[in-house]
């Protein structure tokens, strides 16, 4: 039976937006609402269908399925939808059906567009991207672009000592870049000329490379600010040259930071950098759970949280390394660490086991394999006590599966390929997430550039990834859009990290493969298959708001437990959350199901 006038107003007063709005307001929308009432199996819109406008349920109940059929929605009383379209170009983006008699009220389309222009509260609820959080002006959220300075001094390599400390008084600077074209060739500071020309008696016409640092520490344009001051904590160094593919492009000092000073994730880098053993590291990483609070509390972005806190694990690392090192002696031949899962990722939360492996020259002998295996247990059980847990796996480079020479990863990593096995679908995305942490590089970018030409370019290996990546599924579909847990220790709570940031870190991996893209990074790799046509603008752009919905939503989760004294975990139950951020983060999941029913139905380049 339709409502009344009065009765469509009350209604609209019972749920968000419009229970803020004035009582006038929402007398006039219920003025504009159209009502119908439909049988059970009635088809409310098809797919690219000229949307008639918002709809609202108010008793009853719909079924959302994207333009390949499959549930993504199963919605009740006081739900709406039709929104997203409606916020395009007004064609459906969904097909919707009735479950069973249903009532719906109808706001056409230009009273919808009407009401968002007039109601802040109603547009911020409609609008499912986040606002990009202001970087600030400080060193954790700055990128090195803003702040190096942008044409440092540079001189050739057979520059005079006595010339280039003419130079450097001149300028009123403390280092020289020495370059040979626009590449860099090494560094040379006061301290060089001071400690090595003038402390040894060298005459003042010593070439500066005899005294310069070759081949110096460098940072990317695109790095944070906090990433110089973790690098010169780490190293003990005081400049830092920026480079681009090795074209130097700035400088950044001590000096260019005065302004910044350290944040609290660069002083656990710091002190993490000159821990004296493992238990001293683990005092110090305790605190990740506190610099996480602060973080999120201070509004920094999810990428940058994760990033800050995954710089810690790469500072333990290294240092472990270091110690392990200190204590077995030199390292017989070159190798390479590194970490895969969210640490190679660079997505650290404050729930993160440990995930890493060991590549080896082929030149190493068999004791020397042995002088590793005691390298890696020394590591793997000094980031167990920091509290990187052991992977549940055995994905570790204390496992002999996962420390082994190149060429056996190169002949490992072409098998995968070959024969996309159930468990070498699992082993290449891992293989798909490396990233170096310690040791010699050119180890692995070879391999690297390899195994993804040759991934890409194997179709039968590209569909056993896509197939791999819908093994996780959003959590919709049932009661209000959200399928709970529904047993066990963590019943009638969702999944933030299987159910949420897992679908669209996987979505991200096959298009890196697609794309032939080099970042490892969830969110990098979104933007560069976006910018590269690899997925569409518009459904990488859905897809990039989606994610940080949901990734602000885990790391929010995971701070509101710590603040009760809790150990962060996963799992949200949807009752923390305002009508306003669950139906946010059901939008989220809507648009991630589509994208991977876009993608397992090979349309991934339209998605």
């Amino acid at each position: 039976m339709p409502l009344s006038h009065s009765e469509l107003a009350e209604f609209l007063s019972q749920q968000d937006p419009y229970a803020s709005l004035p009582q006038a307001t929402r007398a006039d929308l219920a003025a504009r609402m159209i009502q119908r009432e439909l049988p059970a199996g009635a088809r409310v819109y098809t797919f690219g269908d000229r949307l008639d406008g918002l709809f609202i349920v108010v008793s009853g109940g719909i079924e959302v399925r994207d333009a390949h059929g499959e549930q993504v929605s199963l919605l009740g009383p006081r739900n709406s939808f039709g929104e997203r379209g409606l916020a395009r170009d007004g064609l459906a983006a969904t097909t919707a059906d009735t479950t069973e008699p249903t009532h719906l009220l109808v706001l056409p389309p230009d009273a919808w567009h009407a009401l968002l222009a007039a109601e802040p509260a109603v547009r911020r609820f409609f609008d499912r991207a986040r606002p990009r959080r202001s970087e600030g002006a400080d060193l954790a959220t700055s990128r090195v672009a803003e702040i190096m300075a942008p044409a440092p001094h540079v001189v050739p390599p057979d520059t005079p000592a006595q010339e280039a400390a003419r130079r450097m008084r001149a300028a009123g600077i403390s280092s020289l870049c020495v370059t040979e074209g626009d590449r860099l060739a090494g560094i040379v500071t006061l301290r060089d000329l001071s400690g090595k020309v003038l402390a040894e008696g060298l005459p003042g016409d010593t070439p500066i490379r005899t005294v310069m640092t070759p081949h110096p520490i460098t940072l990317e344009p695109a790095a944070l600010g906090s990433d110089v001051l973790h690098t010169m904590m780490e190293h003990g160094i005081g400049h830092v040259p920026i480079c681009d593919d090795a074209r130097l492009v700035g400088m950044v000092t001590q000096t260019d930071l005065t302004r910044y000073r350290a944040s609290t994730a660069a002083d656990l880098v710091g002190e993490v950098a000159h821990a004296p053993d493992a238990e001293a590291m683990a005092r110090i990483t305790a605190r990740i759970p506190l610099l996480l609070r602060q973080l999120v509390g201070a509004g920094t972005r999810h990428e940058v949280t994760t990033r800050l806190v995954t710089d810690v694990a790469d500072a333990a690392t290294r240092r472990l390394i270091s110690l392990a090192e200190a204590e077995l002696g030199s390292p017989p031949v070159p190798y390479l660490w590194l970490a895969c899962g969210s640490q190679g990722r660079q997505e650290q939360t404050g729930v993160s086991d440990q995930d890493n492996c060991l590549v080896i020259d082929d030149a190493a002998t068999e004791d020397d394999m042995r002088w590793f295996a005691a390298l890696a247990q020394r590591v793997c059980d000094g980031l167990d006590r920091c509290g990187y847990v052991y992977c549940p796996g055995d994905m570790m480079a204390s496992n002999p599966r996962w420390r082994q020479r190149q060429s056996k990863w190169r002949s490992d990593f072409m098998g995968w390929i070959a024969t996309p096995s159930p468990e070498a679908r699992m082993l290449a995305s891992v293989m798909f997430d490396l990233r170096p942490i310690g040791g010699d590089r050119t180890l692995f970018e070879s391999l690297q550039a390899e195994t993804l030409e040759a991934a890409s370019r194997n179709s039968i290996f590209v569909s056993h990834m896509i197939a791999n990546s819908l093994t996780h599924t959003p959590p919709l579909g049932l009661v209000r859009g959200l399928a709970l847990i529904r047993s066990g220790e963590h019943k009638n709570t969702l999944d933030l990290k299987h159910s949420g940031v897992v679908p669209v870190t996987d979505l991200a991996r096959v298009y890196a493969l697609r794309g032939r893209i080099e970042p490892v990074n969830t969110r990098a790799r979104l933007t560069a298959a976006r910018a590269t046509g690899t997925v569409s603008d518009r459904g990488g752009r859905d897809l990039i708001d989606a994610y940080d919905v949901i990734a602000e939503a885990r790391l929010a989760h995971q701070v509101r437990r710590i603040r009760h004294g809790e150990a962060p975990d996963n799992y949200l139950a949807p009752a923390e959350l305002s009508d306003f951020d669950r139906a946010h983060l059901r939008d989220a999941f809507v648009v991630v199901k589509g994208m991977q029913s876009a993608v397992g139905h090979g349309r991934g380049m339209l998605g």
